[in-house]
């Protein structure tokens, strides 16, 4: 066959299928051409999934006729006044949406330039051209998109149905609400209106007000403001805390210059970032703004524009990491007020299935209950231990001897301690959960996930600086596994011994472990062992642990802390919550999972009928 030119028409449906791949990526294209042309207040109006009308009213710049003549035209634009396709500072300037979304469609343009005292409109009919016409419209432009797919009916077969449609439309609109908060947006689908924002004031306070009302006012609790700047690059935006996470990516918000992309760089920096605080499988919550010369990045590598690439990739990535892992730093112990609220509407739902919720022995009326004092730490028994100042281990005693009472205890609180983050530690329910109390609410903490954390920070910084202290072993400690875990150990027993862990092969199924790390002590050593086993065994790729040193401190510190089922004294409790209070990302233990929960006492109190 010969080769021969493509018809126009046919040029533009290809463009088309790359442009437009569902009625949201007409709605994106359009609602950039409003941001770029100045618009303070835009409206989407979806009929069908957007399928039989997509209209699109802004109050920008809008058009002359010549103009809009020239806006149907293949690669026409104003937003390349030296055709330099490498300092681009505009959302669209391919010139091929127009032109790609009149070829498959109805499409008509009516705009009236501001200052001009008419308008005028055009319409293209699945590739044909009509004339420029007056028209009446106020300031700005009006886009409507008719029978979308209808010259390329094979494409309908491909889209989704009309509710997944409408809900790819809200979130196109969302995320580009998101990056302009001055700008108010009003979204109608079906019959329905989805969206209204109104304009947000100037500042971090207004850009909150616009993410609270697309990501949820649980967000807004639980934001963390994300400022850095370094080389010509700026980061800004807010996180969340680790502790507020979700199953799905949904709600993480990428923008490059005011441009969303689901960029595999900065997905992969923000991974980085939050590393150990998040459970596997979750996804923390954030909207991050990264800004940068135009020169040094390139939107011209995707047709729909949703990838860039940077000229100074390793800058960007590092100062994104930096920044949010300063701000989960700074936040200290704090975890999402999102568990407490949880916990209560549990509680809440409970009493309302019929199971009486025990209101202890304080008995009616607004006088607190005296049955919540019954409840503390009988000095006369108690064991004084160093506390967790020490070594971590050091406070505990061992296993057979019990080291705290259950009797009620008569001293009284200490007043003091309540106005900590953390508050005055009151009691010790099953050996596993700690009970504390400040002036404004009730706090309990898991006593295994909140040391997990502590002994996993120390711990990691001991490997950081090189400074593992090993504690010998008088009887070496013998631990049988198969063979394969032996071999893996055995050749690993250098870097193990940098660690603080010094073991060799005993025969061909079993390790003799010599000296453990000195912050770990010596209770679960044979765990230990094993887990470090199935973790080289799975891991299989043969790196140095050193780069692995997360997930080494990860499984050393699990067993290292303090097992549920240990009964603490009063000051071991107190110890471990002005550790949590003094230690950065004690809110959650390395596997991401909450370590306490706080619940404020006007919602308990509500929860009572209280209030």
């Amino acid at each position: 066959m010969p080769i021969r030119q493509l018809s126009p028409e046919t040029v533009n449906r290809i463009a088309a299928g790359e442009v437009v791949e569902r009625p949201a990526s007409v709605v994106k294209e359009l609602v950039e051409n409003a941001l770029d042309a100045g618009s303070t207040a835009i409206e989407i109006v979806a009929v069908s999934g957007g399928l039989s009308l997509i209209r699109v009213t802004d109050n920008g710049s809008g058009m002359s006729g010549a103009d809009l003549s020239l806006a149907v035209e293949r690669h026409a634009t104003s937003k390349l006044a030296d055709d330099d396709l490498f300092a681009i500072a505009t959302l669209g300037f391919r010139g091929e949406a127009l032109p790609s979304i009149g070829s498959i469609a109805t499409l008509t343009i009516t705009s009236r330039a501001q200052g001009q005292s008419a308008a005028q409109a055009i319409t293209v009919d699945r590739g044909r051209k009509g004339s420029v016409i007056p028209a009446a419209l106020n300031p700005g432009t009006m886009i409507e998109v008719r029978d979308l797919f209808s010259a390329t009916p094979a494409r309908l077969k491909f889209l989704k149905s009309e509710p997944a449609e409408n809900r790819a439309i809200r979130e196109t609109v969302a995320r580009l609400a998101m990056a302009n908060p001055a700008v108010s947006f009003d979204l109608v689908t079906g019959e329905r209106t989805w969206l209204r924002l109104a304009a947000c004031p100037p500042g971090a306070d207004g850009h909150l007000q616009r993410l609270a009302r697309i990501m949820g006012p649980e967000f807004v609790d639980d934001a963390l403001v994300i400022e850095a700047e370094r080389e010509g690059v700026a980061v800004n935006g807010f996180a969340g805390l680790p502790t507020l996470n979700r199953p799905d990516t949904a709600l993480q918000f990428l923008f490059v210059n005011g441009r969303p992309v689901r960029d595999k760089l900065l997905v992969g920096a923000v991974r980085a970032a939050y590393g150990d605080t998040i459970p596997k499988g979750r996804f923390p919550l954030l909207a991050l703004f990264v800004t940068l010369q135009a020169a040094e990045v390139d939107v011209n590598v995707h047709p729909a524009k949703v990838e860039v690439r940077f000229r100074d990739s390793a800058t960007v990535r590092s100062l994104l990491v930096n920044a949010l892992r300063r701000a989960l730093e700074a936040a200290g112990h704090r975890a999402s007020a999102f568990g407490g609220a949880r916990a209560l509407e549990t509680l809440a739902a409970s009493g309302a299935g019929g199971h009486a919720i025990p209101t202890g022995g304080g008995g009616g009326g607004g006088g607190g209950g005296g049955g919540a004092r019954g409840f503390g730490f009988d000095r006369s028994h108690a064991r004084l231990a160093p506390g967790f100042g020490e070594a971590m281990q050091a406070a505990f005693a061992p296993l057979d001897m019990p080291s705290a009472c259950s009797m009620p205890a008569t001293s009284p609180i200490n007043e003091a301690l309540t106005d900590r983050p953390l508050g005055a530690a009151r009691a010790q329910v099953h050996e596993t959960y700690i009970i504390a109390q400040t002036r404004t609410s009730v706090v309990i903490v898991d006593q295994h996930a909140a040391h997990e954390r502590l002994v996993y920070e120390r711990v990691k910084a001991a490997l950081v600086a090189g400074t593992v202290a090993s504690q010998a072993l008088l009887i070496p400690e013998i631990v049988n596994l198969d063979p394969d875990a032996v071999a893996t150990l055995a050749e690993r027993a250098g870097e193990l011994a940098e660690l603080g862990l010094v073991l060799e092969a005993f025969g061909a199924d079993a390790i003799a472990v010599r000296a453990t790390p000195a912050l770990l002590g010596t209770e679960d050593i044979a765990g230990l062992v094993r887990d470090l086993a199935a973790d080289l065994l799975a891991d299989g790729s043969g790196q140095p642990l050193r780069s692995r040193l997360e997930a080494v401190c990860s499984t050393m510190a699990c067993h290292g802390s303090v097992r549920a089922g240990r009964r603490l004294t009063g000051e071991e409790m107190n110890a471990l919550l002005r550790e949590m209070e003094a230690t950065p990302l004690s809110g959650q233990c390395n596997h991401g999972r909450p370590t306490f929960v706080e619940l404020k006492l006007a919602d308990i109190e509500r929860l009572f009928g209280r209030r």
